[in-house]
C-alpha cells in the first residue's frame, strides 16, 4: 500500500508541477474554472504548482525573428523578389488573450500575412530604382511602420522589420548600374568644372587686388618723394665701413653717381 500511496504521489505531484524555463511564460487553462485565464498575467520563470486537471501552454516571450521571401509588383508591373526578416515577439501581459483569440499559430495566422500585405503595399509605390538604390531605407521603415499598424491590436510586439535583399532581374538590375554610374561620372564631371570656376574666381581677384595696390603705390610716389628716399639711401650708404663713395656729377634728379663700391 505504501508503494502503491508514492507512485500515486509522484504521478500527482508531475501533473500539478509546471517548470518554465528563461525566457518563457505559461498561460494558465483552468478546466473546470472558465478555460484560458486572461484577467491575471501569465506564469513567469521557475516552478510552479497548479491543479492536476488544469494545464499550462508555455510560450516563447524573447524576441524571436521571422524570415520573409516573397514576389511582389513594383509601380510599374516589374516582379520583384524581397527578403524581409521582422524581429518580435508576444505582449507578455497580453499573453492569456493571444492564446485564446489567436493561439499558439498566431505567427503563421497573423504576423505573416501582415508582413505580405504590407510589403505588397509598399513596394508597389515605388519603380525598381528605387527599390534598388535611393529609397531602400525609406521603404524599410514604411514596411515596418504599415504591419506594425495592422498587428497593433493582435497582442504582437513588433520591433523592427528589415529588408535584406532586393532582387531585380538581371537586364534591369545591369541597366539600373549603367545608369547609376553615368549620373556619377556626370557628378564628377560637374565638380571639376565648379572647382575650376572657384580657382580662376580667385586668380581674378588675386590679380584685381594687386593691380589696385600697384596702382595706388604709383600715385603716392611722386618726384620729390622718389627724390628724398635716394638722398636718404646714399646717405645710409655712406655711413657703412665697408663703402666707399666717389661723387663725380650728379644723376638723374640730381643725385650722386656712386662708381665704386667695396
Amino acid at each position: 500500500m505504501i508503494g502503491i500511496a508514492t507512485i500515486v504521489g509522484i504521478v500527482m505531484i508531475a501533473k500539478t508541477a509546471v517548470t518554465i524555463d528563461s525566457g518563457r511564460a505559461g498561460v494558465l487553462y483552468r478546466t473546470f474554472g472558465g478555460g484560458v485565464v486572461t484577467e491575471e498575467p501569465p506564469l513567469g520563470e521557475g516552478f510552479h504548482i497548479i491543479a492536476p486537471w488544469n494545464k499550462v501552454i508555455i510560450y516563447e516571450v524573447r524576441q524571436q525573428e521571422i524570415l520573409e521571401n516573397m514576389k511582389v509588383l513594383s509601380s510599374n508591373g516589374l516582379e520583384i523578389e524581397l527578403e524581409t526578416s521582422a524581429w518580435y515577439q508576444p505582449e507578455w501581459s497580453k499573453l492569456g488573450l493571444l492564446h485564446k483569440e489567436k493561439g499558439e499559430r498566431y505567427v503563421s495566422r497573423i504576423l505573416q500575412p501582415a508582413i505580405r500585405s504590407a510589403t505588397r503595399s509598399v513596394v508597389g509605390r515605388y519603380t525598381p530604382e528605387q527599390l534598388y538604390s535611393t529609397k531602400r531605407d525609406s521603404i524599410q521603415k514604411e514596411i515596418y511602420k504599415e504591419t506594425k499598424e495592422i498587428v497593433k491590436s493582435q497582442y504582437i510586439q513588433l520591433n523592427e522589420v528589415l529588408v535584406r535583399d532586393i532582387g531585380l532581374p538581371p537586364t534591369i538590375k545591369d541597366a539600373i548600374e549603367r545608369k547609376l554610374k553615368q549620373e556619377q561620372e556626370s557628378l564628377e564631371y560637374q565638380f571639376r568644372l565648379e572647382k575650376a570656376k572657384k580657382e580662376a574666381e580667385r586668380q581674378r581677384i588675386e590679380a584685381e587686388g594687386k593691380a589696385l595696390a600697384n596702382k595706388i603705390l604709383s600715385a603716392s610716389l611722386t618726384e620729390k618723394i622718389l627724390q628724398e628716399k635716394g638722398i636718404s639711401a646714399t646717405l645710409e650708404l655712406s655711413k657703412s665701413g665697408n663703402t666707399k663713395v666717389i661723387v663725380i656729377g650728379s644723376g638723374e634728379g640730381g643725385l650722386p653717381v656712386i662708381l665704386g663700391n667695396q
